[in-house]
């Protein structure tokens, strides 16, 4: 039996994207959740018992400071294109620049947009939490490791330095 090595991750260089915006500033939650259930039907026998899956349904959750002061904001983006259906991604572990070197993996898919809650508590940072139906299932994509020729790096260095004298 082969020993499958594992590389938890803290969340803290995330990508949380909708088009080609990337809003992960002002997010302090970003998780896909799948739910699902089961139907039953029992006749009137003790063997007439039937368990069915159900379809999983997929959501995006994401708790985020509100920021009202800019155009460009999560806040107004979602409150200007609330009931709108557009693509997103989230990559909870961005590994881009990482050393040594480490793959990482995205999902991405369409999802339905809701507005947030305006306003708060006193003395708090405003903050609230939405929860985006994904139409379908959220599609990962795994990135491989970019790892450098160290041997280029040093022809590069090489000219470079040849460049400068």
């Amino acid at each position: 039996m082969s020993v499958i090595e594992v590389r938890p991750f803290i969340m803290r260089n995330a990508i949380v994207s909708f088009g080609t915006d990337d809003f992960a500033k002002a997010v302090a939650t970003a998780k896909i959740t799948p739910t699902s259930g089961q139907s039953e039907f029992k006749g009137l026998k003790p063997s007439a018992v039937f368990t069915f899956p159900q379809a999983t349904l997929y959501t995006l959750e994401l708790t985020y400071a509100q920021d009202w002061s800019s155009e460009n904001s999560l806040s107004r983006y979602l409150f200007d294109h609330k009931g709108e259906v557009v693509p997103f991604t989230l990559n909870p572990d961005d590994t881009t620049g990482i050393v040594p070197a480490v793959g990482s993996t995205s999902w991405s898919g369409d999802v339905a947009l809701t507005s947030g809650d305006i306003g708060g508590d006193v003395d708090s940072v405003a903050t609230t939490t939405v929860t985006l139906g994904i139409v379908g299932e959220p599609l990962p994509a795994y990135t491989a490791p970019v790892v450098a020729d160290a041997a280029s790096e040093d022809v590069e260095d090489a000219e470079d330095a040849l460049d400068v004298a």
